[in-house]
């Protein structure tokens, strides 16, 4: 379908239930385009109890085409916005600014889910005819703030902006993350590197600012964290498909740490589905503590079982807000890692080392390292190397934590508990055991609980202790 300078159409579909995950309309663009304007509507007929109703995602690809991989990608709202716009000068957030080459261009509509009636949309195309404004030279966030060389610097890895489905501005979100005490963020919207220049202006000597992208399948989430500047990363495959691997390596390429987020949730295509082969890290904990994320503990303290006991790598725990709007709240939970400084190569280092423990605020710190005989010791992330005999004394260093239990856990699970803590929330635990007894220790700070057996709501908890040397 072609159309005149300053022309309007209108495109109307039908989507049955079991659509493909992506559709593409596409529409011609004239040269001496100046602005293309969407905007679209569809219906959203009554359903029984317990069916998803409609929800219809779009984004829009170039005259470069729609391949995997994203070389004609030009934005992408999901369900957050019924219009947008791209010029050269300017765009929607969420959306790039750039040249509007003449040719066959493409809405990327994704039928979320799709009621038993099905999906109708309409869609308004208007393109307006003039002269190209200028497409800013993009200025992103130094990879470098002042730190306080090698320390534990709090982090939070997981946040939207309104150039996704998040309602706040880098600049709102950067205060919040100042006022909670964090000295790293990371950008995470779904799918688009769009926010990436909009970031300079909040960062500071005081806050690293990470670039990356929370990619958002049909069989899951993952966070592209800290990949160079402008990078797009593609999300329109599933599991099935075969291709996750090469995805990770192109994250790896450009920098960043491969980590699947929220992997137990339970909404529509939220839940993992593509192994932890490809991880570096994963998301243990998002935002308040919910049994999704008392799930993700128990499947990863299972993973490190397996992982002592085969001699695999040991996959890192992370915690992040997932904070889009308020009430959410930026640094609930926070990764707290130990780097050699705050930049961007330092922080990711730790992360995927697994030097880091998660917390629920600023307040909370915890302490715990395992030391030999001999004076040798190691802290979270870190092997204590000794025979299988040796004592190694443990210990929990806890503050912040009033009326919090804490508890040791190794690959045989939880071996000593201790408090609650006094009201101060200062306290510390202190075990002897030998890497025979355990291949690993992690420590829990809980909050107190009045269901029994079941455990307290997470205050914190650590990345591994391991003892004994490394199997083959």
């Amino acid at each position: 379908m072609s159309f005149a300078p300053a022309d309007t159409r209108t495109l109307r579909g039908t989507l049955p239930p079991g659509s493909p995950d992506h559709v593409y309309v596409p529409f011609e663009v004239p040269p001496g385009t100046r602005e293309i304007a969407v905007s679209y509507a569809y219906d959203r007929p009554s359903v029984p109890a317990g069916t998803p109703g409609n929800a219809l995602d779009i984004g829009v690809f170039d005259e470069r085409g729609t391949d995997l991989g994203g070389g004609g990608f030009r934005g992408w709202s999901g369900g957050a916005r019924t219009e947008f716009f791209l010029r050269a000068d300017d765009a929607t957030p969420g959306y790039l600014p750039g040249p509007l080459g003449a040719g066959t261009w493409h809405l990327a509509l994704g039928p979320y889910t799709v009621a038993p009636q099905g999906l109708s949309y309409e869609i308004t195309v208007t393109l307006t005819a003039g002269a190209p404004g200028v497409t800013p030279v993009p200025v992103y966030p130094p990879e470098r703030a002042a730190g306080r060389g090698r320390d534990w610097y709090r982090g939070d890895c997981h946040l939207h902006s309104w150039h996704s489905d998040g309602r706040r501005t880098p600049a709102e979100i950067a205060a919040l993350a100042r006022a909670a005490g964090l000295d790293f963020v990371h950008s995470s919207d779904h799918n688009t590197p769009a926010s990436h220049p909009h970031w300079a202006d909040a960062a500071g000597d005081d806050l690293l600012v990470m670039l990356g992208e929370e990619v958002t399948t049909r069989n899951g989430h993952v966070l592209a964290l800290g990949t160079d500047p402008g990078t797009f990363v593609d999300w329109r495959y599933r599991a099935r498909d075969g291709v996750f691997g090469s995805v990770a390596r192109q994250v790896r390429e450009a920098g960043g740490l491969v980590v699947p987020a929220h992997p137990c949730a339970d909404c529509v295509g939220c839940g993992w589905r593509f192994g932890f082969a490809e991880a570096d890290a994963v998301e243990v904990w998002n935002g308040p503590w919910t049994p999704d994320d008392e799930a993700a503990l128990a499947a990863w303290d299972a993973a490190l079982v397996t992982s002592v006991r085969e001699g695999g790598r040991p996959l890192p725990a992370m915690g992040n807000s997932d904070a889009h709007r308020d009430p959410d709240t930026v640094g609930l939970p926070q990764t707290v890692v130990l780097a050699d400084g705050l930049t961007r190569a330092a922080v990711l280092a730790g992360l995927r080392a697994g030097r880091s423990y998660v917390a629920e605020s600023r307040t909370v710190t915890v302490a715990l390292t395992a030391t030999a005989p001999d004076g040798r010791h190691a802290g979270v992330g870190e092997r204590l190397t000794a025979p299988p005999d040796t004592p190694v004394t443990v210990a929990l260093e806890v503050t912040g934590s009033p009326r919090c239990s804490l508890r040791l856990v190794t690959d045989q699970g939880v071996l000593l508990t201790s408090g609650p803590l006094p009201v101060s929330g200062t306290g510390s635990l202190r075990w002897r055991t030998t890497p025979a007894q355990a291949s690993y220790v992690r420590a829990e700070v809980r909050h107190e609980t009045a269901a029994g057996p079941v455990p307290g709501v997470m205050a914190a908890f650590t990345n591994p202790v391991f003892l004994g040397p490394v199997r083959a």
